[in-house]
């Protein structure tokens, strides 16, 4: 039985013991006067009885109506249509404004949702990076303007190609982050990708993200080149101005006559000069080519403790104290890693040995790293920007190759390498970080 029908029975049924007892005094207490009079009382008792009873079913079903129309037009998306409410301590009046009050959230949160969508379309469309997205079947679910232009090809045409049609397969397997050179139908050169993983509607899409990278490394390798021939620039006229100064002074000192009578002196303190300056030349020449030729690391298992107390014991000129941290395996190139520690040691003992403070080297755990921490209690240092600069020192006689060195190698083993003052105190605080 529906529920309007379930209503109206337990309405008749709540009038009917009044009902009855009414008709029962009025045809039982004096059946003999007026019958019309009975018959009209009963029949009017009778419909009121009825109309009160269908009037009820109205008043609970009607509001019941009301609602479900009100969430049918929520459900449908439209956040326009607002219920009457009742008095303020109405129960039905609560539920209407409760409905009214769901329906402006839900309006705003559309309103939200569709500002996003839209910021977010639009940013698709307009920034320089080919962005895909994938199905588990490979099969291609979205693509931005830059990707069209990748492919050369309008979207209607590519959505629900295929990986492999569309020559992306690679770019879906291995690593998440990759950087390859390939030539695409709207281009070529070396790109550079991201992949990730995310849902829409419950499914999980793969999204590849392809970036151009050649622009951003010619400009680097232009830079590179620029910062070279500006090092090599100064180094060179560093020497070869006073080596043609020198020279130019000997050659005219030769032509003059008669001779001076110290020009042999003064021909070796110029030959001596020029030999001295050339040596410094090649021993410039020689560094750049061992930062240019660094050969890749030989790996096999090194133990941190023997390796980090072999180094300390190589530094005599003051104590080096040592906090021991966790028994832990590397693979590293025990000959590469040593240089990295003794470079770093030198220059924490080097800016020590000025205050007269002393240096202290650790190591910890960090991850799926290992971080070896040499502290030194210097002057620290003036400027960070310079530091992995090639050449670059503030040192007197330093060769300014050590730091850039040591963090070649760092990388090459998979780690890093930073320099930075400490906080609790003056001096600077070296943190080579490798992977266990």
């Amino acid at each position: 039985m529906k529920y309007e029908g379930r209503i109206v029975i337990m309405a008749i049924l709540a009038g009917l013991p009044g009902s009855l007892v009414a008709l029962i005094f009025l045809w039982l207490r004096d059946p003999t006067p007026q019958a019309k009079t009975q018959w009209t009382l009963t029949v009017l008792i009778v419909l009121l009885w009825l109309g009160f009873a269908m009037a009820l079913r109205d008043r609970v079903v009607f509001p019941l109506q009301t609602l479900s129309n009100l969430l049918s037009a929520l459900r449908e998306g439209d956040f326009s249509v607002r219920g009457r409410a009742g008095a303020d301590d109405d129960a039905l009046g609560e539920v209407m404004r409760e409905v009214n009050s769901l329906g402006g959230t839900l309006r705003e949160q559309r309103l939200g949702a569709l500002e996003a969508t839209t910021l977010l379309r639009t940013v698709m469309s307009e920034i320089d990076v080919a962005v895909f997205a994938f199905d588990h079947e490979r099969k291609l679910r979205l693509v931005n303007r830059a990707a069209e232009r990748l492919l050369a090809a309008p979207a209607e045409r590519v959505l629900g190609s295929s990986a492999a049609e569309l020559h992306l397969e690679s770019c879906l397997d291995g690593e998440p982050q990759q950087t390859f050179q390939m030539t695409f139908p709207g281009g070529s050169g070396r790109w550079g990708i991201r992949r990730s993983t995310v849902r829409e509607h419950g499914l999980p899409l793969q999204l590849l993200v392809v970036a151009d990278l050649t622009l951003p490394l010619r400009q680097q390798e232009l830079q590179a080149w620029q910062r070279l021939v500006r090092v090599l620039g100064h180094e060179l006229n560093n020497s070869l101005t006073p080596i043609k100064s020198i020279a130019g002074s000997l050659g005219s000192l030769l032509t003059r006559r008669p001779l001076p009578a110290d020009w042999e002196d003064d021909m070796r303190r110029g030959l001596s000069v020029i030999s001295t300056r050339s040596e410094a030349l090649s021993r410039f020449i020689g560094a750049y080519a061992r930062l240019a030729k660094l050969p890749r690391p030989q790996l096999e298992s090194m133990e941190i403790r023997p390796w980090v107390e072999r180094v300390v014991s190589l530094e005599t000129r003051l104590g080096v104290a040592v906090r021991p941290g966790p028994d832990l395996f590397i693979q590293g190139d025990p000959d590469q890693l040593e240089q990295v520690l003794i470079n770093l040691l030198r220059n924490a003992a080097d800016a020590s040995l000025i205050t007269g403070g002393g240096v202290r080297i650790g190591w910890t755990r960090n991850g799926s790293h290992v971080e070896v921490a040499i502290e030194d209690e210097g002057p620290g240092i003036s400027n960070t920007a310079n530091l992995f600069v090639p050449f670059f020192t503030t040192k007197p006689g330093g060769s300014g190759i050590g730091l850039v060195l040591s963090r070649q190698i760092a990388e090459a083993h998979g780690g890093t390498l930073v320099l930075e003052n400490r906080t609790d105190r003056g001096g600077c605080v070296a943190r080579l970080q490798l992977p266990v």
